[in-house]
């Protein structure tokens, strides 16, 4: 299976969305998690980065801080495996 497979499957699933851009098009939200942030809260987002290739990855993996947080119990990301 591609990526651009396995990505479909979840999109077809409603297990993810279609891949924006969080600076251009925003973090997708629901109008609940909109009015939570506007009235003070911090609804928690969960989102995954499409690296465009192992540069990206290998660059992040190394100055991201929550990346290396969140990554002391999984493997780094490689693009080439």
């Amino acid at each position: 299976m591609t990526f651009n497979e396995w990505l479909q499957t979840g999109i077809n699933n409603k297990w993810c969305g279609p891949a924006v851009c969080a600076t251009h098009d925003g973090i997708p939200s629901t109008k609940t998690e909109e009015t939570t942030w506007d009235n003070g809260g911090d609804p928690c987002q969960h989102i995954l980065r499409l690296y465009p290739d192992q540069q990206t990855a290998d660059e992040i993996n190394t100055t991201h801080t929550p990346y290396q947080w969140r990554t002391t119990t999984t493997e780094q990301i490689n693009l080439n495996e």
